[in-house]
């Protein structure tokens, strides 16, 4: 691993996946250029269209002609959380990736909290707090996220909270998989066997005011167990870095 981007001034990419998001993306797009004009003059700002079936695709474009800042991103077909982030992720041409949802469940001025951070962490992921979802779903996210610490000794509160910032540099460093919800797991856990320290934070959560949640259902549930262990022998396979910095495998 090289040595990580300064931070000031700050470079940045800020993009957010959106399925169907098409009473959200708007809205989302402007909160993402009202905190990127306050704390940077080198940004951009990606909307991921993952294969919407509603008026997302045509919101995004619209909003990518009206905006210099924003670029509209799509996926067609859909491909899954994990594809639309790494989607993103490889679209991203600033010094550092930031990345949310687009379905208006954070505060994007809440990076305020991360950015101190990376004086002494390459990657700062953030927690929920006061998550507003049901019970069930809390619960299953206690358990995913403590059986995926255990396979790749991560040791974070909130493996799959949708605020995270990144040095771009890792995306060329490593071969991202998951096309599921495995996808941070993933990213994380291929950022720690390189030598990437991981810093973290506690953000505010807020309820969903309009569209619907994806990430529960039973096919991504099941999609990520069968990623899982999958994942972890590849890993397992990969030796800290070849001479370039990317990854090497066994």
């Amino acid at each position: 691993m090289e040595d990580k981007p300064t931070r000031s001034p700050l470079s940045i990419t800020v993009f957010f996946p959106c399925y169907n998001e098409e009473a959200n993306v708007e809205r989302t797009t402007h909160a993402a250029l009202k905190m990127c004009r306050r704390i940077s003059q080198d940004f951009e700002i990606i909307i991921v269209n993952d294969g919407s079936q509603d008026d997302t695709k045509a919101i995004a474009d619209r909003l990518a002609a009206e905006i210099t800042e924003v670029r509209a991103v799509h996926n067609d077909p859909n491909l899954g959380y994990g594809g639309a982030l790494q989607a993103g992720f490889r679209a991203a041409t600033k010094d550092w990736v930031f990345y949310t949802d687009g379905d208006g469940q954070f505060d994007f001025e809440e990076i305020d909290k991360l950015i101190p951070l990376l004086d002494r962490y390459d990657i700062v992921s953030a927690y929920r707090l006061d998550r507003k979802d049901s019970l069930m779903r809390k619960a299953n996210a206690l358990a995913w996220t403590t059986l995926v610490n255990t396979v790749f000794w991560l040791w974070l509160r909130d493996i799959d909270g949708a605020f995270k910032i990144f040095p771009r540099k890792l995306f060329d460093e490593i071969e991202m998989k998951s096309m599921g919800a495995l996808i941070d797991t993933e990213i994380l856990a291929r950022a720690k066997r390189l030598g990437y320290t991981i810093g973290q934070t506690g953000v505010h959560h807020y309820a969903r005011t309009a569209g619907e949640q994806t990430g529960a259902n039973i096919g991504v549930i099941l999609r990520a167990f069968q990623e899982l262990f999958k994942l972890r022998g590849d890993i397992r396979r990969t030796v800290s870095t070849a001479d370039d910095g990317r990854e090497k495998k066994v």
